[in-house]
């Protein structure tokens, strides 16, 4: 079920009243939106509900295994033996197939008969965000940081349908005593919720689409018929895309999950105005960037063991990090850029320090930092976009190339112009604006609301395709 159609607008409207309706009866409330959240779930494929059911009840019993004993060395043992379990799903249904292509591709090489057979493994929607959230409630019990819940609990926190997809991943010392305590129907942040959810499906339904149909898809589709401006034009639109895309997906996530009484983290901070790559992570999907950072980066040691040791730490995460994107060498590549550039940025920092250099910070340096890093961002975007290594190279071969520019249309430029624009808008205006909208009457705040919906339905094209992240 996608966030923008008229089948989601009908299930969130009755699950807004019955929600708040059960509101004061617990139990009730928790069975009602358990079975909610399957049936949004479900929608996409009804056979692949009993994987969420599957996962969240290895959480719950992991969980409690490992919190029967206080013996660090067996509890380690037994916490590690539960994330083994929690990911064996997710390795089937989304590595088996990468992994028995590229061993079979390796023994025929060597004229030898593939040992494992190829299968074609229909991936479930949102295995990857569910199965981080499992694996994080289970380490946190681990680490006394959250007590262990009750079955019903744990399967509300992993399936709550509004970050079920794709994100924001939620962890459960954040959600779990939410869904625990009765919500105040008064307190609900309407103006917020509102802003967010109507700014999302702006993003999503006008600026992303348009963008990819106007000339990101023709590009990348067939790069060799595009010229070179096409395409550094094309690889300029495409970071606006998924950016587009995803941080749509994650306001409407945040908006809807404030309408029922639920605070979700940020997920985005205005990544393209990063100085370095290190920076684009802590703003750019900033709550997978905080468990790759809190349950593997620091378990591997993180910048504690020398600077080797932390080079190795650091691209070991993000080549994981690729690899949980997607099954394909391409976000391996990915990874490995991301990785390695923020290795030579600590090297170039700790360099500096040892030279005695001071870093200025004056506008122009910090311009050019945000230039170079946006360009570094965008030339990774390339290989996370192409269907293959060999494709992305193809793309960025033709950037030196003569041909047509007609895809080069002002409303393409105006649009990427403009949303790197607001970016370096300050907060403070936005937050004003908002602040006004809450202080309108109901009648004025539903016009406003219905001109904003006006807008999308108009610039809007037809159909709604589905985000970007929903296939990792």
């Amino acid at each position: 079920m996608l966030f923008p159609t008229t089948d989601f607008a009908i299930f969130l409207a009755v699950v807004f009243a019955l929600s708040w309706l059960l509101n004061p009866h617990r139990a009730a409330w928790k069975w009602f939106i358990l079975a909610a959240s399957y049936v949004f779930y479900a929608w996409w494929d009804p056979r692949l509900a009993w994987l969420l059911a599957l996962v969240s009840t290895i959480a719950w019993a992991s969980a409690l295994w490992v919190e029967r004993t206080d013996d660090q060395r067996r509890r380690r043992r037994r916490t590690l033996a539960s994330v083994a379990a929690l990911l064996l799903p997710l390795a089937w249904f989304k590595y088996y197939g990468f992994f028995a292509l590229n061993l079979a591709n390796a023994f025929e090489s060597l004229g030898m008969r593939p040992p494992l057979p190829l299968l074609q493994v229909l991936l479930p929607i949102g295995i990857s965000f569910y199965t981080f959230m499992a694996i994080s409630y289970v380490v946190d019990v681990s680490r006394y940081q959250i007590q262990v819940s009750r079955w019903l609990d744990v399967s509300v926190y992993l399936a709550f349908f509004p970050h079920l997809i794709a994100g924001p991943i939620v962890r459960g010392e954040e959600l779990i005593p939410q869904i625990r305590r009765p919500r105040d129907a008064g307190r609900i942040d309407v103006s917020r919720a509102s802003f967010l959810i109507v700014g999302g499906l702006f993003k999503k339904i006008v600026i992303s689409s348009l963008l990819a149909t106007q000339i990101v898809d023709p590009v990348f589709g067939a790069p060799n018929a595009h010229g070179g401006l096409e395409v550094l034009i094309a690889i300029y639109a495409y970071a606006i895309v998924i950016y587009a895309d995803f941080s749509a997906y994650s306001d409407i996530a945040i908006g809807v999950a404030l309408l029922l009484g639920f605070e979700f983290p940020a997920n985005f901070d205005r990544p393209y105005t990063a100085v370095s790559l290190r920076d684009f992570w802590r703003r750019w999907h900033m709550t997978l960037s905080r468990w790759l950072r809190d349950y593997l980066y620091i378990p591997l040691g993180g910048s504690r063991q020398g600077e080797l040791r932390t080079a190795v730490n650091i691209m070991i995460t993000m080549l994981i990090g690729g690899l949980w994107h997607g099954a394909g060498w391409t976000f391996v590549v990915w990874g490995a850029f991301h990785g390695l550039g923020q290795v030579i940025g600590r090297w170039r920092h700790r360099r500096a320090v040892a030279l005695g250099i001071m870093e200025r910070s004056s506008a122009w340096i910090v311009a050019r930092k945000r230039f170079v890093t946006f360009n570094l961002v965008c030339l990774g975007w390339v290989f996370f976009r192409a269907d293959s290594i060999g494709s992305a190279f193809e793309i960025l071969g033709r950037l030196g190339a003569s041909g047509s520019m007609a895809l080069v249309t002002p409303i393409v430029l105006l649009t990427i112009a403009g949303m790197l624009g607001a970016q370096y808008l300050p907060r403070d205006p936005a937050a004003r604006l908002q602040e006004a909208f809450g202080t309108l009457g109901p009648v004025l705040k539903g016009a406003a609301l219905a001109l904003g919906l006006f807008a999308v339905t108009t610039l809007g094209g037809q159909g709604v395709t589905p985000f970007i992240y929903f296939r990792f």
